[in-house]
């Protein structure tokens, strides 16, 4: 890992390379302390005797005929409270989070996110010690091909 924080905006294009999801669009936000991915027809099962999760994911705001599918090791569940104080039982899944030319291990729950303007928040733990957000620019990472 490269020690040097790198700058990006409010607002980035993300590539999650271990979901095949190409480019979705991020809230870097540091008032949520875990990541979260908007998921929905959530099934879990067992594999050999680690739990994993299939779910759907509308990777593009505002356009619901994209829908990707995705099977993640789970690798916790948590009580999560929502930016209303709602607080909601999550699968958490580790995944690979590439934005520009950086790349890292991050956690991410699952939940709805349909009535959210973005598909997925990148939350502060998934940031410490590699990020400062610059919240007057977007995409200063660039666009995922």
């Amino acid at each position: 890992m490269n020690n040097e924080l790198i700058t990006v905006g409010w607002r980035e294009w993300v590539y999650l390379p271990d979901l095949h999801i190409n480019k979705i669009k991020a809230k870097i936000d540091t008032g949520a302390r875990t990541s979260c991915l908007h998921a929905f027809d959530i099934k879990p099962y067992n594999e050999e005797g680690i739990e994993k999760v299939r779910f759907l994911i509308h990777p593009i705001q505002k356009n619901t005929d994209i829908v990707s599918e995705c099977d993640a090791v789970v690798i916790d569940k948590r009580m999560v409270s929502d930016s209303g104080g709602h607080k909601e039982e999550r699968y958490v899944i580790s995944t690979q989070l590439v934005m520009g030319d950086q790349q890292w291990e991050i956690e991410m729950t699952l939940t709805s996110r349909d009535n959210m303007m973005f598909r997925m928040l990148l939350g502060r733990t998934a940031m410490s010690q590699r990020i400062i957000v610059n919240p007057a620019s977007s995409y200063l990472m660039g666009k995922p091909e």
